[in-house]
């Protein structure tokens, strides 16, 4: 009997010695980020932007590829696929939806309301916009950062005029789906009428419109423009929008670097791939267990002015040494 007894403990032994290794090998759940990108995959700063929100997660212990997944959509400045592509991700149960513009924002908000939403970046005020209920504790499922562009829209418009100091009248082309919230169309009017400036502001509908608005703003005698933050038609078109600017001998100031390292006099906005790295501290800590709600909406903490010399002799301008002891970049 003590003989059978012993037969069957070492049986048992050796029965839980080799399920060890299984229940050792017990695969690890991978989280999966979705990222839903207003623009096209092929644009100047897609492959910077992906780089740069890796980085982060890497900075924060994450293996992109094997400790987390990244899924990339990218809607080619189309809305309604923005839209398509904001409902595909919030059904394929991603742990955190990324997205990077105002507009990939609302149609997140639109899709789902318990995915956990990051913000990478709003262009506008989020609170005005509705998404959350204050910047130092949002609510709901959505928080991140905001890239001030309501502000920065002044800002620029002063800057062109210490570039051009003789203009007069400046045209601030945007597309239709991208308007400015009424509190920034007010600062931007208020600054221009201080600054001795009529404001012309031209509405593009899509890439077919680019050609007439810009003819449009030199039949209203425009001598400069401001090119808004708009992923759907300037951004995505950016070489196009360049070359018309370039065409029609019209000095402009641009939100984002790319425009400025494409030919375009010069842009100043907040650094933008900074603000991609900075988003995956956000998803670092919801994957980690906290709550979106709970987590306070930064702004950026760089901002970038380029200056392109090599465009500004070609239209006949001089930069002042002031402006450009403050640029972060100067293209000779």
């Amino acid at each position: 009997m003590r003989r059978c007894v012993a037969l069957f403990a070492l049986a048992l032994t050796l029965g839980l010695v080799a399920r060890a290794p299984v229940l050792a090998q017990a695969p690890t759940r991978v989280p999966t980020i979705g990222v839903l990108i207003p623009g096209p995959a092929t644009a100047p700063s897609a492959v910077p932007s992906r780089e740069a929100f890796e980085r982060g997660l890497k900075e924060l212990g994450w293996t992109p590829g094997q400790t987390v997944r990244v899924e990339y959509r990218y809607a080619d400045g189309k809305l309604e696929r923005l839209r398509d592509l904001a409902q595909e991700l919030a059904g394929a149960k991603i742990d955190v939806l990324v997205a990077r513009s105002t507009q990939a924002i609302r149609v997140a908000k639109e899709a789902t309301t318990t995915v956990p939403i990051v913000m990478s970046a709003s262009g506008l005020d989020p609170v005005q916009l509705g998404f959350v209920a204050s910047l130092a504790r949002p609510g709901g499922n959505i928080t991140g950062l905001t890239l001030l562009n309501d502000e920065l829209t002044v800002k620029q418009l002063e800057l062109l005029k210490e570039v051009v100091p003789r203009m007069s009248r400046v045209a601030a082309l945007g597309s239709s789906a991208v308007a400015l919230t009424p509190k920034g169309r007010q600062a931007l009017d208020s600054a221009a009428r201080t600054l001795g400036i009529q404001l012309l502001h031209v509405e593009v509908r899509d890439s077919v419109g680019l050609d007439s608005a810009f003819a449009d703003a030199v039949r209203a005698n425009a001598n400069a423009v401001l090119i808004r933050a708009d992923p759907f038609v300037m951004e995505a078109n950016d070489r196009r929008v360049v070359t018309l600017a370039d065409k029609h001998r019209l000095p402009a100031v641009y939100w984002m670097d790319t425009y400025a390292q494409l030919g375009g006099l010069m842009s100043y906005g907040a650094d933008l791939l900074d603000v991609h790295r900075r988003s995956a501290s956000y998803v670092d800590r919801i994957l980690k267990g906290a709550r979106p709600a709970d987590l306070p909406i930064e702004e950026p903490a760089k901002f970038e002015l380029i200056v392109n010399l090599k465009t500004a002799r070609t239209l006949g301008l001089t930069v002042p040494p002031s402006v450009l002891a403050r640029a972060n970049e100067v293209i000779k």
